[in-house]
């Protein structure tokens, strides 16, 4: 009886070439070609050759200087394994929807745009909405808005959808990254379904993203109200090493990721006025919010461990 072959969880097929087709491995860049291009890269950035779009966006400083500090993040410390990257569209407007945690950090959602970047053949950029508070921390909301991310309103959003953007969302918001690890993987609600909304009036299709692997960096155990009361914050997370370990249990655990992109949930062929219906809107958030807990719950019994 011939052998059964093994498929790799999670491996993406794989195209068979003829020998005479095959690519040569691409060599690893030298550290003189790193210097070059940075020194290019200050070099355009001091004779002020580059643009910035209306909402605040900077490619050229996102792609050379934001997209580097977090690969080593994504590749080496939580190896993120992607799977569906060909449901996001080559080109034109797509809202991104996925779950949230973190605890201490949103990082999350800086992986899924890294992924987007790196993975995708057309290294689209993601333009994700974000709370208030991001951008009113000095020097964050600055970057962020320099990266892409805009606030979390439905002007900006349809606005982006409408001129061909990948727009990402949240909707889980801070209820989703300060939730109990008891409650790890078991999706808060999804507020009022302004995404749906805001999907359905730009007639763009909605691709479901589902993250594991955020939920292990910063274990949640409690929330120290009072302190949270103290500095505005919406909670203040308790964890196995914040505040115990001072700056030090800011480090994020090396969780090993995995994020699937799921089919598109198409809007197109809805009605101009269904956006403005009450029980359209919360059946397509319900279905969005199903499809991604469902893929949770099938990515989480195929992974043999947190950390590998």
């Amino acid at each position: 009886m011939e052998e059964a072959r093994v498929i790799p969880l999670f491996a993406p097929p794989r195209a068979v070439l003829p020998a005479e087709l095959e690519l040569e491995p691409v060599a690893p860049r030298t550290w003189e070609q790193r210097a070059a291009d940075t020194l290019t890269f200050l070099s355009r950035r001091l004779r002020g050759d580059y643009s910035v779009d209306e909402y605040g966006f900077d490619a050229d400083l996102t792609q050379h200087a934001v997209l580097p500090v977090f690969r080593p993040l994504y590749e080496k410390w939580f190896r993120v394994e992607v799977n569906g990257i060909e449901n996001i569209p080559d080109t034109g407007g797509a809202l991104l929807v996925a779950n949230h945690a973190g605890g201490l950090w949103a990082l999350d959602a800086a992986m899924t745009a890294v992924a987007v970047h790196v993975e995708h053949p057309a290294g689209r950029y993601l333009r994700m909405l974000g709370a208030d508070l991001l951008f009113a921390l000095p020097g964050v909301g600055t970057l962020a808005r320099k990266t892409g991310s805009t606030l979390a309103c439905a002007d900006d959003a349809e606005r982006l959808l409408a001129a061909g953007e990948l727009v990402g969302v949240w909707p889980e918001g801070f209820k989703g990254i300060g939730k109990p690890f008891r409650e790890r993987y078991k999706l808060q609600r999804f507020g009022r379904g302004g995404f749906v909304h805001a999907a359905i009036k730009s007639g763009v299709p909605i691709i479901p993203v589902s993250i594991v692997g955020a939920e292990e960096i910063h274990p949640v155990l409690g929330n120290a109200k009072t302190l949270a009361r103290l500095f505005n914050l919406p909670y203040f997370p308790i964890t196995p090493t914040f505040p115990w370990l001072g700056p030090l249990g800011l480090i994020p655990l090396p969780s090993k990721w995995y994020l699937e992109f799921g089919a598109p949930i198409h809007t197109e062929s809805f009605p101009a006025d269904a956006a403005d219906d009450a029980a359209v809107v919360f059946d397509l958030a319900d279905r969005v919010r199903e499809t991604i807990q469902n893929t949770l719950y099938r990515l989480l019994v195929q992974r043999s461990s947190v950390w590998r």
